[in-house]
């Protein structure tokens, strides 16, 4: 299997006549990095600006690839919302990026994917059956389903349980260890549970933040998680202040 891109992202953007933010980092090849940061710095706007979408405001910089290629058409991206099509079963629902394509879906892949997000009996109910917490499950085995180099994800499992949120970030990192990924999240525990890298947004900038030593992913009581959550933790607090 190809090795997927370093994604190199910097530059400043305006909007309505003003920085919303100035940043650069790196996205390593193959892990994944987490963005937290207070509401309102420019996060999710990172994110469209990788996809290539409508931002409202002016960025002036540079997203290039480690090999080259073009970014945007390379990415699969869970929004925070599921944006699940209402009128289709949550099966076609996995396949509807290549349907959109003129492709033949997967089928199988799918059934195998909805049994891994526990949604294996749900396939053939149309999401207004499912609660928000399965529709998240199906939206990521969506995402999961475009096996694509990048992957953007955009608290991808802020509606679960503390339970299945576990489970599903275990599943996340066993699926796309070989992607480059990026996870924007809320959640320090979250970050210093998933991280490669943790890259804290503020108004002022953007700033590494140590993620503990031992690889990922990490035990939820590990000290090294522990102590990683309760400093970022922190440092987001004063951040918001």
């Amino acid at each position: 299997m190809n090795q997927p891109p370093e994604i190199t992202f910097s530059g400043h953007f305006m909007l309505e006549g003003r920085e919303l933010f100035d940043a650069c980092f790196v996205m390593p090849s193959a892990r994944w990095t987490c963005l937290l940061g207070p509401s309102g710095v420019g996060k999710s706007t990172v994110l469209r600006l990788l996809l290539g979408l409508e931002t409202g405001g002016v960025f002036m910089g540079n997203i290039s690839s480690s090999d080259g290629q073009p970014v945007a058409g390379r990415i699969s991206y869970m929004a925070q919302s599921d944006l699940l099509l209402p009128w289709l079963s949550v099966t076609d629902n996995l396949m509807i990026g290549a349907s959109l394509r003129g492709e033949t879906g997967d089928q199988k892949r799918a059934v195998t994917l909805l049994e891994r997000v526990g949604l294996g009996a749900h396939g053939h109910k149309k999401p207004g059956a499912l609660s928000g917490g399965m529709r998240q499950r199906a939206a990521l085995a969506r995402t999961l389903m475009e096996d694509r180099p990048i992957v953007l994800l955009d608290e991808p499992f802020s509606a679960l349980d503390a339970g299945t949120r576990a489970d599903m970030q275990e599943l996340a990192a066993e699926l796309l260890s070989d992607k480059t990924v990026l996870l924007v999240t809320h959640d320090p525990a979250e970050a210093s549970r998933l991280g490669d890298q943790i890259l804290v947004m503020g108004k002022t900038g953007m700033d590494v933040w140590p993620a503990p030593q031992m690889p990922a992913i990490r035990a939820v009581d590990a000290p090294e998680t522990l102590d990683c959550q309760s400093k970022l933790l922190a440092h987001l607090r004063a951040l918001a202040a």
